[in-house]
Formats: structure tokens, C-alpha cells, sequence
């Protein structure tokens, strides 16, 4: 597949080599998401990757007693999708479209397959991966401190 230009750019990609960048996006493929489009659901298995090159996708969880609770919004140069390199691969939210969205679809057998030929490859992308988890993270902790913080500080 030929790179669309802001993806060559994509924080995930930056600093990778050419070739690395060639392996990693051998079967990737452009997809697009109306408005409302449900990419996934929290516990099906996780099956899938995206690179966000516009619009803007909300992580939903599943809170009792209120229903899905938007944790995060994902936008432009963003990465949505990293419960497929975890067992149990499943998804630890869901996943919708709040405007229309175009993305860079990777293809996660693709991706097992590589990592599994070349740990080098694979350790690099894990790292990768695990830094948009700990972003993730840190963003859910700071709203949760927002959410549950005293009604009586300022």
C-alpha cells in the first residue's frame, strides 16, 4: 500500500526505518466510519488496529448501573487498538464513531506473524503499543481524580 502523506508522520511509525514501516503496513488498508459506526464492543475479541488520520472515535466502558461511560475521545495521529497484542485478546472497551472517521486499518494476524519472525520487530512495536497504553492509562486516572474528587476543593 502506498502511505497517504500524514501517515509517513504518524507518532506510532516515527523514527521507524523505511523497511520497518514497509513490514508494518504490508496489509494495511484505508477504512472509513460514519458517524455512530461501532468499531467494537468491550469483551469481544480484540482484532484490530488503527491508525486515526482524521475524526474522532470515543473508548466506552460498561459502568452498572449507568451504562456506557465515554473514558477517552481518540482524534488525528492517534492509535486505537492494542488489546489484540494481549492475551486474553479481548477489548477492554468499545469502541464508536462520534463524527465521520478515516483511518489506516493494520492487520493484526500480519502483525503477530511479523513479531513472531522477528522479535527485534516485535519488541519494537510492543514498546511502541505499550506507550499508547500508558498514555491511555494516565489519561483514565486524570479524569477519574476529576470525577471523584471532593466536592469540597475548589
Amino acid at each position: 500500500m502506498s502511505l497517504p502523506t500524514p501517515l509517513a508522520d504518524f507518532p506510532l511509525l516515527s523514527g521507524m526505518s523505511p523497511t520497518q514501516v514497509a513490514l508494518l503496513t504490508t496489509n494495511a488498508r484505508d477504512v472509513s466510519f460514519a458517524s455512530g459506526d461501532r468499531l467494537f464492543e468491550e469483551g469481544q475479541p480484540a482484532n484490530g488496529c488503527w491508525l486515526i488520520l482524521r475524526g474522532c472515535v470515543a473508548l466506552e466502558i460498561t459502568v452498572p448501573g449507568r451504562g456506557q461511560v465515554v473514558v477517552q475521545t481518540l482524534g488525528s495521529g492517534d492509535v486505537l487498538g492494542w488489546s489484540w497484542l494481549v492475551s486474553p485478546y479481548s477489548w477492554h472497551s468499545g469502541a464508536v464513531a462520534t463524527m465521520p472517521t478515516s483511518a489506516i486499518a493494520l492487520d493484526t494476524d500480519h502483525l503477530h506473524a511479523l513479531a513472531e519472525r522477528d522479535p527485534s520487530f516485535g519488541y519494537l512495536l510492543a514498546t511502541r503499543l505499550f506507550g499508547v497504553l500508558l498514555d491511555r492509562l494516565q489519561t483514565t486516572r486524570a479524569r477519574l481524580l476529576d470525577l471523584y474528587r471532593s466536592p469540597h476543593e475548589p
